[in-house]
C-alpha cells in the first residue's frame, strides 16, 4: 500500500476538496510576500531590514505548506502542520511586536499586525490550515 493510499483525502492530496482553497490562498500569499519582500530588499533594504527580511521568510513558509499540500501524503501532513504552526506562532509574535514596539519596524510586514494589511489572512489562514490539516488524518 502506498503512502497516498493510506490517506483519506483522494488520491492522498491534502490539497483536494477544501484544501484546495488552502493553496491557492498560500499560492498567492506565497506570491505576494515575495514579491514584496524582493522589491523592497533591491530598493530600500536599508529603511528595515528586519521587515523586510521577516517578509521573505513568510515568502518561503507560505510557498512550503503550498508544496506539501499539493505533494500530499502522510509525511507532508505533518511536515505542513509543522509549519502551519511556525507560521501562527510568527504571526501572533510578530504582530505583538509591532504593536507593542512600532519604532522596530519602519514599514509593514506580511505579519505586521497580525496581519491587517492583508486583512488579517495571515492570522486566520494557519489556523484553518492546522484544521484542515488535522482532519485530513482521519
Amino acid at each position: 500500500m502506498t503512502e497516498s493510499a493510506t490517506d483519506t483525502t483522494p488520491a492522498g492530496k491534502l490539497g483536494s476538496g477544501p484544501g484546495r482553497v488552502l493553496v491557492w490562498f498560500y499560492g498567492v500569499f506565497t506570491v505576494a510576500a515575495a514579491s514584496r519582500s524582493v522589491v523592497q530588499m533591491i530598493l530600500d533594504f536599508g529603511k528595515a531590514p528586519l521587515a523586510y527580511v521577516l517578509s521573505a521568510i513568510a515568502a518561503c513558509v507560505y510557498g512550503f505548506i503550498t508544496y506539501s499540500l499539493v505533494r500530499g501524503g502522510e509525511k507532508a501532513r505533518r511536515a505542513a502542520l509543522v509549519c502551519c504552526a511556525a507560521e501562527l506562532l510568527f504571526v501572533l509574535v510578530v504582530g505583538t511586536w509591532t504593536l507593542a514596539d512600532a519604532s522596530a519596524f519602519p514599514d509593514a510586514t506580511v505579519w505586521s499586525d497580525y496581519g491587517m494589511g492583508y486583512l488579517f489572512i495571515p492570522v486566520i489562514l494557519p489556523v484553518l490550515g492546522m484544521l484542515w490539516l488535522r482532519r485530513a488524518k482521519r
